[in-house]
């Protein structure tokens, strides 16, 4: 008998701690999915609400994405009755359709550049080599069916709003103010830019990028508004460590930034500080947003702006050289179907994971809330 290979047991899938969300599924398997914990009961709640925000992350959507042809048709498999939660776990499926797996063949043995093919073999010692098995940007279906669940229940109950929208792609930037970005003008166009002049610079970038056999990265920007004074904590479960968290779990995620984000870095504290005043209903309001509407990990009323930088996609139709499973030289060139960018259809990841974070966070804080206020 040879030596024992002891390999961890499990891999971690879920985040949140009230609103707790556990993904499943590989790239190339039957489905993918997630099951939610926590959503609260009656809750309305219909399959277009969710259906919406997949088709804004599905593939094949446009000729700037992947052509994997997926409907993403979501099953609601238990947790609503007769249009409303029921306060159980909600189980939701996506079948995929459209998987290719011979594609991957070639894949077994090689560890492509910049993937997590080499990574996930070594810690594992196993891992589904079609189209990255877990590691997969599909793996985010299940993440985007949560984040419409957590949207309705932040539009309900609180009113909050989150929109995300490209920012950059490549060295083309849009200097839109934030204040003004409206769904509408996100979705008007496939690049999700919502500058239309800025959008068809990067539509240009993407194809050429193509043509090119190459990749283009970028930053995404996100909004929430009327996010409540009050949620996150102050030491460990800051709300934007949790938000940091969520996004840099995404696939590609290289940065995030919060407010100022970087560039606070080289402000003095003059120019920075967030200075109080009286709003019109009496309450406090900031004069500037530098803090991104959470200060001491705590939001204080004002629009939770964030953004975060995703790299060039890693899967390129352009010759790279790497090793195999045995240390062998391999000239690799990629095949099968992926994003020359994934910013397009990264927008409604970004919008899910804040969507996720706020969620939990505003029912923590009504756990809270349910004992008087003691000053």
């Amino acid at each position: 008998m040879g030596p024992i290979v002891l390999y961890p047991l499990y891999m971690t899938s879920s985040i949140g701690n009230i609103f707790r969300v556990h993904t499943f599924g590989e790239s190339h398997g039957p489905s993918v999915g997630v099951v939610i914990d926590g959503c609260p009961p009656r809750l309305s709640l219909s399959r277009d609400e969710i259906q919406h925000d997949l088709d804004r992350r599905r593939p094949g959507q446009s000729s700037l994405v992947t052509q994997r042809d997926e409907p993403d048709a979501v099953e609601i498999m238990s947790g609503l009755h007769e249009g409303l939660t029921l306060g159980t776990p909600l189980a939701l499926v996506i079948r995929n359709e459209d998987h290719q797996s011979g594609a991957y063949d070639h894949l077994k043995d090689i560890y492509r550049p910049s993937h997590a093919d080499y990574t996930t073999q070594i810690k594992y010692g196993i891992r589904a080599h079609e189209g990255g098995g877990r590691a997969s940007a599909r793996e985010t279906v299940g993440r985007v069916a949560a984040g419409a669940v957590a949207r309705k229940v932040l539009s309900e109950h609180s009113g909050i709003e989150v929109i995300a929208w490209v920012k950059q792609v490549h060295d083309i930037t849009t200097s839109i103010d934030p204040s003004d970005v409206t769904l509408d003008m996100v979705e008007s166009n496939d690049t999700r830019c919502p500058d239309p002049d800025d959008s068809e610079r990067i539509r240009q970038a993407i194809v050429n990028a193509r043509r090119d056999g190459n990749s283009l990265g970028g930053v995404v920007e996100c909004v929430a508004r009327n996010v409540p004074v009050g949620l996150g904590d102050p030491v460990f479960g800051k709300l934007e460590a949790e938000l940091a968290k969520a996004m840099m779990s995404l696939p590609a995620s290289k940065g995030f930034e919060i407010g100022s984000g970087f560039s606070g870095a080289s402000m003095t504290g003059r120019e920075h500080n967030d200075l109080f005043e009286t709003g019109p209903s009496g309450e406090a309001r900031t004069t500037t947003n530098n803090s991104g509407g959470i200060q001491g990990g705590i939001s204080n009323g004002e629009d939770v702006l964030l953004r975060v930088a995703f790299k060039p996609t890693a899967t390129i139709a352009s010759s790279q050289k790497t090793i195999d499973k045995e240390g062998n030289a391999i000239d690799l060139t990629a095949r099968g179907r992926h994003d020359p960018c994934v910013l397009p259809r990264a927008v409604p990841m970004v919008e899910a994971m804040a969507c996720l974070v706020i969620c939990d966070a505003l029912l923590r804080q009504a756990a809270i809330d349910i004992f008087p206020h003691i000053p």
